[in-house]
């Protein structure tokens, strides 16, 4: 019978999806950035950007399980629109990261991240917006939960991975074996923020109805964003609505103004 040790690989082989080359810099977007090197808790050195912005508030980003951060540049395009100075840092085992990724390694590569804005450059925490999309919906919860920050923003996020796991597969009694949580469910119940939930109807990764039941059992304040089009490129195909609807979130969240998109 397989060891405890081999069903642990075989379920990070379905659950992180990294690539180390980065096809792409901030730079391609006009954008002027820092090279950030973290150390985690553990020793991993990590590697990351920091996007400066004119705003006094600052994103904290958790990408998706596929990629690396070169892979975001988009995304990092939209928050300097509007004036939100923004760190993302790639997980351990993705692009430049040394290691290879776990969801305790995640998290402590968060801790990281968070230090690194709140100590290192005295960012207030209630003028911190954590945002995560898809599998870093489960990184920003945990950053939620557990630290102060201003805001929380989660976008095509699962309840959780057995619950998805469950779904994806038709096998219910995945809930019980699979050992990766990311239990955003009981995480948006702990926070201490306000949270913003963006789901589009068209995901046809993570469905709809995770986006609204986060949304419904989370305690206020709290809001919903609804978007068109796939997992991948929602926020793109709904660029619009996405930006207006994150404009003012922010702006009442963290108590101050952001530039015109």
């Amino acid at each position: 019978m397989p060891s405890s040790g081999v069903f642990e690989a075989l379920e990070r082989g379905l659950i992180y999806f990294p690539s180390r080359r980065l096809l792409a810099t901030p730079a391609a977007a006009g954008l002027v950035y820092e090279d950030v090197w973290l150390r985690a808790r553990d020793g991993v050195r990590l590697h990351g950007w920091w996007v400066p912005a004119p705003s006094a508030a600052t994103v904290l980003f958790f990408h998706g399980n596929a990629g690396n951060i070169g892979d975001r540049i988009d995304t990092l395009a939209i928050f300097h629109r509007l004036s939100l100075s923004t760190l993302i840092v790639d997980y351990r085992g993705y692009g430049q990261s040394e290691g290879q990724p776990s969801e305790l390694g995640t998290y402590q590569d968060a801790e990281a991240a968070y230090e690194y804005l709140t100590k290192e450059r005295g960012i207030s925490p209630a003028r911190l917006a954590v945002v995560g999309r898809s599998l870093g919906g489960g990184v920003a919860s945990y950053v939620a939960a557990r630290f102060v920050v201003g805001a929380l923003v989660l976008e095509s996020t699962f309840t959780s991975i057995p619950d998805l796991a469950a779904e994806l597969y038709h096998v219910p009694f995945l809930r019980q074996v699979v050992r990766t949580r990311y239990d955003n469910l009981s995480r948006v119940c702990a926070r201490r923020c306000p949270l913003l939930v963006v789901h589009s109807r068209d995901d046809e990764v993570v469905p709809f109805r995770h986006g609204r039941r986060l949304f419904d059992e989370a305690p206020e304040p709290k809001d919903f964003l609804e978007l068109r089009g796939s997992h991948a490129d929602g926020f793109l195909v709904s660029a619009e609505t996405y930006t207006a609807g994150l404009k003012r979130f922010l702006t009442s969240a963290l108590g101050l103004d952001t530039a015109a998109a």
